[in-house]
């Protein structure tokens, strides 16, 4: 028969899953990683089975640990409802634990948020990263939901579940002190100003190199960001004309300090919302994935 599962062995299993790392969980609780590693092996000793499989210098839950995660984050999920009910008057305050892509439109992810914001019984928990480190929280569990304009690969060992939410188009925008006349062609506009440009590993820029090599251009290229917000700020300084799709300066874009002169047909930037199936999925993200597209995108979008 199972031996009664002992809570600080769940609550030091539930931190190393979140961190991947045996060092890493034992320096947040500041204890040896040598306790750490023998509560756990206790831990899996009391359940029957693994809880954790080692890749390269991480540790990865096994489908049992994925079990077991999932039903511990509801027991202390449990318990801190219990102390707020008893805290406080009314019901206690959800979370919901977004991952963004670090250089993912401030503008998209707050249209995301908009149906959850300001509700007295939610707490947003927003963090962002790499696509690799917020799938590995995808993966602890320690995270909801992904926000992403890089699709993740899928075949038929993937875990991840990608829904897509909106696809926005890419404009040739920049400073109205430009003498670009109304109705300039595209190829003009890139052969006669210098360009700010997404990074080349984004698939955004991947798409824009396709359309010069087809045009049989040669870009001169100001600057190259990995962030939408430092090429928002690139184009408002005039250090070219930007290559960035207009939800991400819809502001500058409704008070006249940016213009958008071209649309750049054929090529979208797609937002996508990635999660895992779970056992138990957080009831808020039912909230924020069942609405259109034209909900996600919010006013004054393109």
């Amino acid at each position: 028969m199972m031996s009664t599962i002992n809570l600080h062995h769940l609550r030091l299993f539930r931190a190393v899953a979140r961190d991947g790392t045996l060092t890493g969980a034992a320096r947040a609780l500041r204890i040896s990683q040598s306790a750490v590693s023998t509560q756990i092996k206790a831990l899996e000793g009391s359940l029957g089975h693994d809880l954790f499989e080692r890749r390269g210098r991480s540790l990865v839950l096994t489908e049992a640990g994925r079990i077991a995660l999932d039903h511990a984050e509801g027991i202390f999920r449990t318990a801190e409802d219990l102390s707020a009910t008893l805290r406080s008057v009314g019901a206690p305050r959800q979370a919901l634990r977004i991952g963004a892509l670090a250089t993912l439109s401030r503008n998209f992810q707050l249209a995301f948020l908009r149906p959850i914001i300001g509700r007295d019984d939610v707490e947003v928990i927003l963090r962002s990263g790499s696509q690799e480190s917020l799938l590995r929280g995808l993966d602890a569990l320690s995270l909801d939901v992904v926000l992403t304009n890089l699709i993740p690969a899928r075949d038929a060992a993937s875990p991840y579940l990608v829904q897509r939410l909106d696809e926005q188009p890419v404009s040739l925008i920049g400073a109205p002190g430009r003498a670009i006349p109304n109705g300039a062609r595209v190829e003009d506009i890139l052969a006669a100003h210098p360009l700010v440009l997404p990074t080349p590993e984004s698939s955004l820029r991947a798409g824009f190199d396709a359309m010069i090599d087809r045009l049989g251009l040669v870009p001169r290229i100001a600057a190259e960001a990995d962030d939408m917000a430092m090429l928002r700020l690139l184009a408002r300084e005039d250090a070219g004309v930007a290559v960035i799709p207009p939800i991400v300066v819809q502001d500058e874009l409704a008070t006249g300090r940016l213009v958008e002169f071209a649309r750049l047909d054929g090529i979208s930037e797609v937002f996508c919302a990635v999660t895992i199936r779970r056992q138990f999925p957080n009831p808020l993200l039912a909230d924020v994935l069942s609405r259109d597209v034209d909900e996600v995108r919010g006013p004054g979008s393109a």
